[in-house]
Formats: structure tokens, sequence, C-alpha cells
């Protein structure tokens, strides 16, 4: 791998998990707990547009590791692992048929992130009733992709080569 490349991934993954620190940071007051915004996926959505779907799952994963190793524990690594290898295999898939423009691409991100995690949180938990929490988190994952997805595409647009 160039230097270059290996440098731009270090810098799109340190500003992954400066995003997560940032989210931790702002207190969303809704009823359910775990609703975020989703910032860190601007990082991983501008790597998957601009340097490849390999590069992505990079970001991504990488973030989801060593945020939870600084911040997080063992379940925080369960669920974030969940939700973000859903959300990719959703996402990989949209952006290559090219009939999604970036914004729905985020939020079919945002929302199957929400699904992997109550997945999780039924298995771990051994209960189904979880499940009642779903309409909600996919009705805030809509809003956060459509937020990030935004928020990328404005990015994406700003750096696009000319």
């Amino acid at each position: 791998m160039k230097s270059k490349k290996i440098a731009t991934l270090g810098l799109i993954t340190a500003l992954a998990m400066i995003l997560s620190y940032v989210e931790a940071l702002v207190p969303l007051s809704i009823a359910v707990p775990g609703v975020k915004i989703g910032l860190p996926n601007i990082a991983v959505i501008y790597a998957l547009y601009r340097l490849g779907v390999k590069e992505a799952c990079a970001v991504s994963l990488v973030r989801v590791f060593l945020v939870s190793l600084l911040f997080g524990n063992a379940m925080s690594l369960a669920y974030s692992v969940a939700g973000a290898v859903l959300s990719l295999a959703v996402m990989i898939p949209l952006m290559k048929s090219g009939r999604f423009g970036v914004t729905g691409t985020s939020v079919a991100g945002g929302v199957m992130h929400n699904v992997g995690q109550i997945l999780v949180a039924i298995i771990l938990l051994e209960t189904g009733a979880l499940a009642y929490y779903l309409p909600v988190l996919c009705v805030s994952g809509v809003i956060a992709g459509v937020c990030v997805g935004v928020v990328s595409s404005l990015i994406l647009k700003r750096t696009e080569k000319k």
C-alpha cells in the first residue's frame, strides 16, 4: 500500500474516532436509549465513495475497535461491530449499483446499523421483546441517515477532483 494511501486512511480513521467522541458528548434527550446521530459515518461514507470498499470497511472496523477499546467495553464492541457490518453490507451494493445517491445509501446504512444492534441485543439478552424498539430505531435511523447523507454529499462535492 502506498504511503499516501496509508496516511489518508489514518487521517480518516482519526476523524471518525473524533466524531465518535464528539457524538458521545452530545446528549440526545430521546426516550429510547442508544439513539445517536451517526457522525462517524460521515468519514465512512467519504471513504466508501472516494477510496473504495476495502478502505471504507477498514476505516469503519478499525474505528469501532479503537473506540470500543478506548471508551467502551465488550458489549459496546458487539453492538458496534454488528451495526457497522450490517450497515456496510447494505451500503456497499447500493453504492455500487449507482441507483442510489449518497443520502439514500446513508439512510439505508443508518437503518441497518440500528437493525444490527437490535439483533445483537435480542441474542445477548435472550428476549424478542426488544424488537418493539425497532420501529423507533428505524425512524431515528432514517433521520440520522438523511443528516449524515446530506453532510457527506456536501463534503464529497467540495472535495471532487477537478
